[in-house]
């Protein structure tokens, strides 16, 4: 079924905030403010929802009152394009409230990532829109003293140009060091940067598909349900969150175990690539098990699969449209957006 794609972005439109996941706009506000200061600055108008700063220990708010925030934003004539302030764990509290046939019909573009998965998910399989897997308000836009270049440049590829985004270059340098947002300790320097070594190829080949895909721990919970869509003959990207605690990563373990319920869920029979994005917070020797758990995992499948791309968890970062066709080359060792997630 063909997907249905939004217009593109224009300096003078409006971007509308919402928080359909964790309140964290509550507990940092200065993450937020710094992010409508750029935003307006850049030429956009902004709006924010009821519950955008609202918090409810893990959650921004009830979750139909998240749901009618996420109505909200795309029923409102003013808004063009939705961005999500962070993500969390309990989107999926909102996908029953939803309404996606009016979704449909009001197509807007919508980022986020993390938690987000979960809505990105949803609106592909139930609205047939594509969405984009990218930088949330508060973690990127909110970046002191202002967002990643790089960042900047592949969101705008992807959402301010009737253009397909074209070849993904891998960036410079990238960090996932944190500053205490809570001592404000982010304000007062930029993070250190790694330099970018670069992506690695795990299993070699040429293929094109539509992408999906988004965070590994978030999407598994929509496995079984009416949400989990169809995997044949995609690109399957997928990247690792914090864990418990925001200064560590997502366990190797528990990142193993996702990997075998994909794969007893015929994932890996029906997807024609895999990209895999830098793990956040992963010591060298977990990014080389890491490696060879992949390996382990696919070793009874010949489809390529890339490793260590900008998305997710670790800054900078690109946007990838869900929904739309990509190629990844090794022997040209390239990663490349073909398709356009905009409307002409």
């Amino acid at each position: 079924m063909e997907l249905i794609k939004p217009r593109e972005l224009k300096e003078g439109d409006t971007i509308g905030i919402i928080s359909p996941s964790a309140g964290a706009a509550t507990i940092y506000p200065h993450r937020l403010d710094n992010a409508i200061k750029f935003l307006k600055k850049e030429g956009y108008n902004v709006k924010e929802f009821s519950k955008t700063r609202k918090n409810n220990d893990w959650e921004s708010a009830p979750a139909k009152e998240r749901a009618k925030d996420i109505m909200d934003a795309f029923l409102d004539k003013e808004v063009k394009a939705i961005i999500c302030t962070i993500g969390g764990e309990v989107a999926n509290q909102t996908l029953e409230y939803l309404d996606f046939e009016k979704i449909k019909q009001n197509p807007k573009i919508f980022c986020g990532y993390s938690d987000i998965s979960v809505l990105h998910y949803a609106f592909n399989v139930k609205s047939n829109l594509v969405t984009f897997y990218g930088p949330c308000i508060m973690t990127q836009f909110g970046e002191f003293p202002r967002p990643i270049e790089y960042t900047l440049e592949y969101f705008k590829k992807a959402v301010c140009s009737i253009n397909p985004i074209g070849e993904i270059k891998a960036s410079e340098e990238w960090t996932d060091e944190l500053l205490d947002w809570g001592k404000k300790l982010d304000l007062t320097r930029p993070r250190n940067m790694n330099k970018n070594k670069g992506w690695t190829w795990l299993k070699e080949g040429k293929v094109s598909g539509e992408s999906i895909g988004g965070c590994i721990s978030s999407i598994m919970h929509l496995r079984g349900t009416e949400y989990w869509p169809n995997y044949k003959n995609k690109i399957f990207f997928w990247e690792i969150p914090e864990g418990q605690k925001f200064d560590e990563g997502e366990p190797l373990s528990t990142v193993d175990s996702y990997l075998e319920d994909l794969r007893l869920s015929g994932v890996f029979n029906e997807i024609s690539g895999m990209i895999v994005g830098r793990p956040f917070k992963y010591s060298s020797e977990n990014y080389e098990k890491l490696k060879k758990k992949i390996l382990e995992r696919t070793e009874n499948y010949n489809f390529p699969i890339l490793f260590g791309i900008d998305i997710g968890h670790t800054d900078p970062q690109i946007t990838i449209p869900l929904g739309v066709n990509v190629i990844i080359n090794s022997n040209e060792n390239k990663f490349e957006i073909i398709e356009s997630g905009i409307n002409e």
